[in-house]
């Protein structure tokens, strides 16, 4: 059995979502997680900003001309009149129930609960249709099977136990369609998969059922070695590792949430990114197998990163200074991408500025503290263990016209990172991928 998902853009349309089904409809049996409707998502939002902002009104009319655009796509969809029926029949009733939410006080809870309304309407449209195409199909309620623990960390005992009765037979060509991004909290309310969305929930559902391979198709055409629109020649990326998927996506890659991986990686499920615009193409593989040993795969880039650095002679043959640095940003709730130190200094580096007002003053408190703004990481991915020789020199040969702040190796063996000025950026990829991949 495979798991695949679908995200916003391949079932945006009527026409999008008859594309989906003929694409998943070969008489196998399958689970099928679906995202909402693309824009779908944006515009529940937005309903929730007007009524955060108190215009109840305002939230209605915004919510009836996203009605509209549905009923559009019901009349498109379907060829017979009772099945067009009974979707805008399941329609009005959540939009109705989004009516119902404006006129009462906006709470976390019934925020949570309409946001997850965009994966309601899509999967009961597909179900609806391919029930219409005389396809063998059963609609999942991911509510009854994807709960939060107290942590907020996914429950996969509660998981396996509640999806797998569900899941009648293997091998009767059934598919099984369910939402992604929703789920229960531990105390039994409407939640969301804050990491990853629906990707999250698909690797969840491949993970519980030992599946054969996980399929994200979207409309990228998977994991290319570098940024087309910056490299010129890129070329797609055949098979990845799962820690070598995980650098590429904290950062920047196009490519699944690190969160994602996590438990396809844990119960050894391959994952295969695929590109609905062009379904026959290879994709990208991510699993647990180096098949190339001594390669670098990829080069990626975060933009809008801060680089912070104290300096104090305190540090100088002391213990529990790091640590005291450390409890700084964890007690702002701001990670640290990079690290770098030496007797008397360590420099940082964050994606998260939100508290830096706050973190530069308690760091004042211990040395100096300069802060450089406007900073990127460049990542050079791929089997970068300290046995294998070269790859450190020839990345760093590409970056001797290009002031580096920080460089972090050795902390993975998957990624060599240079911290860098934005505005030096395009010339340090395309210097890297003449220098690696050429």
């Amino acid at each position: 059995m495979k798991v695949l998902k679908f995200g916003g853009t391949s079932v945006g349309s009527a026409t999008r979502m008859q594309g989906v089904v003929k694409l998943i409809n070969d008489g196998e049996t399958k689970v099928v997680v679906l995202s909402a409707m693309s824009g779908t998502t944006n515009a529940l939002i937005e309903f929730t900003n007007y009524l955060r902002n108190g215009n109840p009104t305002g939230a209605v009319e915004h919510i009836t001309n996203l009605q509209s655009k549905y009923r559009q796509t019901i009349k498109d969809l379907y060829t017979k009149e009772n099945y067009a029926e009974a979707a805008n029949e399941k329609i009005n009733e959540i939009y109705n129930h989004l009516r119902s939410l404006a006129s009462q006080p906006l709470t976390a809870d019934n925020e949570k609960e309409i946001i997850a309304q965009g994966e309601m309407m899509s999967t009961n449209m597909v179900a609806l249709y391919m029930e219409e195409q005389g396809i063998n199909v059963k609609l999942l309620n991911s509510l009854e099977f994807m709960r939060l623990k107290a942590n907020e960390e996914p429950d996969m005992e509660y998981l396996i136990e509640k999806l797998t009765p569900q899941i009648e037979s293997r091998t009767d060509g059934k598919i099984y369609i369910a939402q992604g991004f929703v789920c229960m909290n531990n105390e039994g309310r409407i939640a969301n998969l804050q990491r990853g969305g629906s990707d999250y929930t698909a690797t969840l559902i491949g993970a519980a059922l030992q599946a054969e391979e996980i399929q994200i198709w979207t409309d990228i055409d998977g994991m290319h070695n570098n940024d087309p629109r910056i490299v010129d020649g890129t070329r797609p990326v055949r098979h990845l590792h799962f820690e070598e998927s995980a650098e590429l996506a904290y950062f920047g890659a196009k490519i699944l949430h690190p969160t994602c991986i996590l438990p396809a990686k844990l119960a050894n499920v391959p994952v295969r990114l695929l590109n609905t615009m062009d379904p026959t193409a290879e994709g990208t593989l991510i699993d647990n197998n180096l098949t190339e040993p001594g390669t670098i795969k990829a080069i990626a880039a975060k933009d809008n990163i801060t680089a912070i650095g104290i300096k104090s002679g305190r540090m100088l043959l002391a213990y529990g200074f790091l640590r005291k640095v450390f409890e700084i940003f964890e007690s702002y709730r701001t990670s640290i991408d990079m690290i770098c130190t030496s007797e008397v200094g360590v420099s940082m580096s964050i994606d998260n500025t939100n508290r830096l007002e706050e973190i530069t003053n308690e760091l004042q408190k211990y040395g100096t503290v300069t802060v450089d703004k406007d900073m990127c990481i460049i990542c050079v991915v791929g089997d970068l263990t300290w046995e294998n020789t070269g790859f450190e020199s020839r990345a760093m040969e590409a970056m001797k016209d290009i002031p580096v702040r920080m460089v972090s190796y050795g902390g993975s063996n998957y990624n060599i990172s240079f911290l860098i000025r934005m505005e030096d950026k395009e010339k340090a990829l395309r210097a890297l991928s003449k220098n690696i991949f050429n």
